[in-house]
């Protein structure tokens, strides 16, 4: 192995990939998102070849990790493509529906009050577009965030067990 792939083998990255099948690479994100590849890494024959190749997909996703889920999706794509990482697709993240939830609820308890989202950005601090992204489902934002949108909306954070 050549002294460039032996350092680049060894440099540490944030993202875990694993082959789960002949079919699927799994990678968790330095968030704990797990994103899902559709892809044929587990049919090459050479086991070094293919911790490389998971070595390189744990590389692009911390290279291109975002709070905007959809820009970094977009990204990974695109940088997989340019790194000859042979992939047939990739989902959202085990986060999505999640997100896309949380977003519509904001989105409904900003109309109930008949506030333009445009002001809901302005008394929160937020900028408009990444306002934008999380009620739309396409940011991931933390509770801080979270808690200023819920002060102006004159609503609160709560754990809600699934189901209720």
């Amino acid at each position: 192995m050549d002294k460039n792939l032996k350092k680049f083998m060894a440099a540490e990255t944030r993202s875990r990939a694993q082959i789960l099948d002949g079919h699927y690479v799994e990678v968790q994100t330095q968030d704990g998102e797990i994103f899902r590849i559709l892809s044929d890494i587990a049919k090459y024959d050479s086991d070094e070849y293919k911790a490389y190749v998971l070595h390189l997909i744990e590389f692009i996703f911390d290279r291109n990790f975002s709070d905007d889920k959809e820009k970094m999706v977009n990204r990974i794509h695109r940088d997989m493509i340019l790194n000859a990482v042979h992939s047939l697709g990739m989902d959202s993240g085990n986060r999505q529906s999640e997100r896309q939830r949380i977003g519509q609820r904001i989105r409904e308890l900003r109309e109930a009050k008949k506030m333009e989202a445009r002001d809901l950005a302005i008394l929160t601090g937020i900028d408009a577009a990444n306002l934008s992204r999380i009620e739309q489902g396409k940011y991931s934002t933390g509770i801080d965030i979270l808690s200023r949108i819920c002060v102006v909306l004159d609503a609160h954070l709560d754990l809600v067990p699934n189901g209720d």
